[in-house]
């Protein structure tokens, strides 16, 4: 019973001690996260505007396709390939003002 009291205790006071050494760590890890997290932003930028113009090239095709062969529904696919490439761009710029 006695071991276990003392190996619970030890536990508990590691416990604190690696609680309280995280907490006590200055402004300069907070800082250098900012700036990694600051460096992401205009390669992710890119890449999701990147994406954009590819998934509107390839919706564009779709619905070239659908208005040749005369399908009722092409002002559907027109809007949501509109909607889809106008919130890619948008998450673009959105990205690149909430991190700048």
């Amino acid at each position: 019973m006695q071991k276990n009291v003392s190996r619970g205790t030890a536990m508990v006071i590691a416990l604190f001690v690696n609680t309280y050494l995280s907490f006590a760590q200055s402004s300069a890890g907070i800082d250098q996260a900012t700036a990694e997290v600051g460096s992401y932003v205009d390669p992710v930028s890119n890449l999701i505007i990147a994406i954009g113009a590819v998934v509107g090239l390839i919706g564009g095709v779709r619905v070239y396709i659908k208005w040749q062969s005369g399908d009722q529904d092409t002002q559907k696919a027109i809007m949501g390939w509109f909607g889809a490439c106008l919130f890619l761009i948008l998450v673009g710029v959105v990205i690149k003002a909430f991190f700048a």
